[in-house]
This record gives C-alpha cells, sequence and structure tokens, in this order.
C-alpha cells in the first residue's frame, strides 16, 4: 500500500538520521518490526508512547466524514448501535437535532460511510506496526468538541484507554486519532503526559467538577504532577497513534466553533477478553452494561459477555469484507 503523504513525527524528522547500531532490537517493545516506521519513529514511539503522523488523511476522506456526521445529527440516518451523546449543560427540553446539539457519536460500525475511516489504507498501513497484521477494529468515534458554556465541561479528564477495554494485551492496541480540521490548545487539543504507557492502569472515576461531567468522562487523579503535559497542536488530517495506557486528555474549547476529530482503537485480533469483575475497570463495565440494555434494548448482560466482544466481531467481519 503507498502512502500518498509524507510521513513526520513530532519533534523527531522521518530521514533515518540515527544510529542502528545504537539501538538494539530488542528494545523494542510497543512496535513491530516493518519497513513503514522509520527507526527515530520507533524509538520516538517507544519513549513517548505516542507518534504524529502529517497529513495523513486527505481532505475529500475528511469532508466525506464530516457530511455523514451532519446526516445523523439532522437524524436523516440512524445506524444500528450507533450511540449519540450530548454535552452535560444540554437540558433534554432544548435538544433540537442538529450539529450543535451533539458532541459525539461513538460505535459507528454499522455507517458505511464513516466506518470507511476504520478501513483506510493509509491508516492500516500504521496501526500494523502496532498491532501485527492481524487487525481487527474495536472502538469508534467522531468528537465534535462544542464551544465551551463557561461551565468548562467540555474538557476531558486525563486518562488512559485502557481503562474502557476488556482485553489485553495493552502493547497490541493503539488509537488513531485523526484531527478533522486544525486543533490547538484554543479549541481543546489533545494533551498527552508522555512516557506514562510504561506505568500501570490506575484507578479511574469521575473528576468533581462543578460545573458537571459529562457521562463515561472518567479521569485519573493519582498521576505525576511533575510530568509536563504536551500539547498535541495538529492540522486537518494530520493522526496520531497511541498507546492505550498513555495518559492523556483535552481542555475545554474556548473558541465559537467545534473542535471535531475521527479516531478509532485497533487491536491484534488475538487480544484476550477479561473478566472486569474485581478489577479496577469494574465500575467502566458496569456503566458500559447500562448503556449496552438501553442501545440494544437488553434487560441484562454480563460482564463476562461484554459489549467489546459483540463490537470486535462486528467490526472483525466488516473488515473482511471492505479489505
Amino acid at each position: 500500500i503507498q502512502c500518498r503523504s509524507s510521513l513526520s513525527s513530532i519533534a523527531h524528522p522521518t530521514s533515518r538520521t540515527g544510529s542502528p547500531a545504537s539501538f538494539q532490537p530488542q528494545q523494542f517493545q510497543y512496535t513491530r518490526e516493518n519497513n513503514v516506521l522509520s527507526l527515530e519513529q520507533r524509538k520516538f514511539y517507544e519513549e513517548n508512547g505516542f507518534l504524529i503522523i502529517k497529513n495523513l488523511v486527505s481532505d475529500a476522506d475528511i469532508q466525506r466524514f464530516r457530511n455523514e456526521f451532519e446526516r445523523i445529527c439532522r437524524q436523516e440516518v440512524k445506524p444500528f448501535g450507533l450511540l449519540v451523546m450530548r454535552d452535560v449543560t444540554i437540558p433534554k427540553s432544548e435538544y433540537v437535532p442538529s450539529e450543535k446539539m451533539i458532541s459525539k457519536v461513538q460505535d459507528f460500525q454499522e455507517d458505511e460511510e464513516l466506518f470507511r475511516y476504520c478501513t483506510l489504507p493509509e491508516i492500516l498501513k500504521y496501526v500494523e506496526c502496532f498491532t501485527g497484521p492481524n487487525i481487527m477494529a474495536m472502538h469508534t468515534m467522531l468528537i465534535n468538541k462544542p464551544p465551551d458554556s463557561g461551565k468548562k465541561t467540555s474538557r476531558h479528564p486525563l486518562h488512559q484507554d485502557l481503562h474502557y477495554f476488556p482485553f489485553r494485551p495493552s502493547n497490541s492496541i493503539v488509537c488513531a486519532w485523526t484531527a478533522m480540521e486544525h486543533t490547538d490548545r484554543n479549541n481543546g487539543c489533545l494533551a498527552v503526559l508522555p512516557g506514562t504507557h510504561k506505568g500501570p492502569l490506575k484507578p479511574h472515576d469521575y473528576p468533581q467538577w462543578e460545573g458537571g461531567v459529562n457521562i463515561m468522562f472518567h479521569g485519573i487523579q493519582d498521576y505525576d504532577k511533575n510530568n509536563a503535559r504536551v500539547h498535541l497542536v495538529m492540522e486537518k488530517g494530520d493522526t496520531v497513534f497511541f498507546h492505550p495506557l498513555l495518559i492523556h486528555g483535552s481542555g475545554r474549547n474556548k473558541s465559537q466553533g467545534f473542535r471535531k476529530i475521527i479516531s478509532c482503537h485497533f487491536a491484534d485480533a488475538n487480544c484476550h477478553y477479561i473478566d472486569l469483575k474485581g478489577t479496577n475497570q469494574e465500575n467502566a463495565g458496569k456503566e458500559m452494561e447500562e448503556i449496552v440494555c438501553k442501545v440494544y434494548g437488553q434487560k441484562t448482560t454480563s460482564l463476562k459477555v461484554c459489549l467489546w466482544t459483540f463490537v470486535g466481531k462486528v467490526m472483525s467481519l466488516l473488515f473482511n469484507i471492505f479489505l
């Protein structure tokens, strides 16, 4: 598969200017051996837990994703299993179908147009560097971060994505997160704590924010305050790949516009599922159970038969169809 745009990683050039002899292959824990990433890019991800590839997704594809999102907002299409979310500050009584009311759509595996993102060759080319060739899409989102209402609810607390995923090993999971427009600190760009992917999964819970917290916006309290945040300023089409243990979040949107991104978590299809009961992920599991029951009209479910088993298998099947 030929990539149509140049490679680059944040703070590192893509040319092979490093000395391969100074870095032993057995030191690689988080990337796979292939000819896609340069040595410097692999070393950067190994050390920091994230890697930005510039101008990876075309303007035309992003426009198609934007158009489909707007159709969903207008309720012109209603894909099965799609979870539509609005900011906690928007009262249900004021809800009118429009882009201004929807802050996120999740689980768009049944929407053929949005799911194209998960099958883009330029995305999968890099995903394979982290998961290996047997790829399965596990979680999809298009986030439409709204202008903050003044209550700071548009921010997302620092968290680790593995908190939401009952499958392992973590080193076989990666998120692809693509900016659909320019993102910076003013409109709530992604903020990461480099190197935290090397640590454990920490307990998460809802932060005690006065203005309210959006559903499933769990955060961690126990992190090193001395670990400086890096704010990822990105242009439309730039894509960051990051490890599920990397601590990250985003600030409030102080602009007057909406900040859109599209993302998918991918995993090696050989990942195994774990029972969340008795783990520090149990609270997330129970909350996801309630959401599954509501979306799919079920009265009961089980932590052992998790939402992700269904979603993963569906997406794996769709991969076989698309590819």
